[in-house]
């Protein structure tokens, strides 16, 4: 018989915490929009479940950054039109949403309602790596939030060493006590898969956005990955990450950088292929 998923993805969530020492929070809703408004709700180990049925009532409320591809541009000409929250651009009219914004307008108006007709693709190539953590108390100093990305930053680098990815796009994250979410983006001249270049990037973009405000979540993300082609492939392939049980250092190993006398961990010694 069957197991129901909600006691399926529990397992996997224990399962996976358990076997690497990651938490996984868990969004169960009919589509890919809503699953993610819900894997955001309780972090670090939160399983929320929005249903179809109450979908739009949940959504109502929610500030319009709540939605994907509403940055903080888009979140003006929002309010500037009247459109505060979700709720709004539910009751308005489809047509003057595409009358100020195209077929982004339209989006919007579908996901105001809860419909998202995005196809699932567990095959589909990744196009980023990303990773965040939830604070236990809001944390507002430069020092204690750098403590905080510094590990995010080895956990990206690692992933994507161990994927034979490297992305030109790094991203950071932030999210206030009230769910509102600031991102900051940077593009770096060639591909990188390193924690240095991962933490010198997002440590430059953070600077500009610690300045007192408390926080509860940061995270960092490198995006628009190339495969190792643009990323030094021929030595990707001759040279492996270490396995766990070898040296940590191993034959990747270059000066580690530190963050307030810790290290962040071994980097690799090539981020771009050589020329000439």
């Amino acid at each position: 018989m069957a197991r129901p998923r909600p006691w399926t993805l529990a397992r996997l969530q224990a399962r996976i915490e358990a076997e690497t020492g990651l938490t996984v929070s868990i969004g169960l809703a009919p589509n890919k929009f809503l699953a993610k408004v819900a894997s955001e709700l309780d972090k670090p180990r939160g399983f929320s479940v929005i249903g179809a049925a109450e979908a739009q009532d949940f959504l109502s409320t929610r500030k319009v950054a709540i939605l994907p591809g509403v940055g903080p541009a888009m979140v003006a000409s929002l309010e500037k039109a009247g459109y505060r929250t979700v709720g709004d651009l539910a009751r308005g009219d489809p047509r003057d949403l595409v009358e100020h914004w195209g077929a982004h307008g339209l989006r919007l108006a579908q996901l105001a309602q809860g419909r998202d007709a995005r196809a699932v693709n567990p095959n589909e190539e990744r196009k980023g790596i990303s990773a965040e953590t939830t604070f236990e108390h809001d944390l507002s100093g430069v020092a204690d939030l750098e403590d905080k990305l510094a590990p995010l930053c080895e956990r990206v680098a690692r992933q994507a060493r161990a994927g034979g990815v490297a992305g030109r796009v790094v991203t950071l994250k932030l999210r206030t006590t009230d769910f509102r979410i600031v991102t900051r983006r940077r593009t770096v001249a060639v591909p990188t898969q390193t924690a240095k270049t991962l933490f010198a990037v997002s440590r430059e973009l953070l600077a500009k956005e610690a300045t007192g405000r408390p926080w509860r979540l940061i995270g960092i993300g490198n995006r628009r990955a190339d495969r190792s082609r643009g990323c030094g492939a021929g030595l990707l392939r001759r040279r492996r990450a270490p396995r766990a049980g070898r040296g940590a250092h191993g034959r990747w190993a270059a000066r580690p950088i530190r963050r307030r006398g810790r290290h962040l961990g071994p980097q690799p010694a090539i981020e771009a292929p050589r020329r000439g």
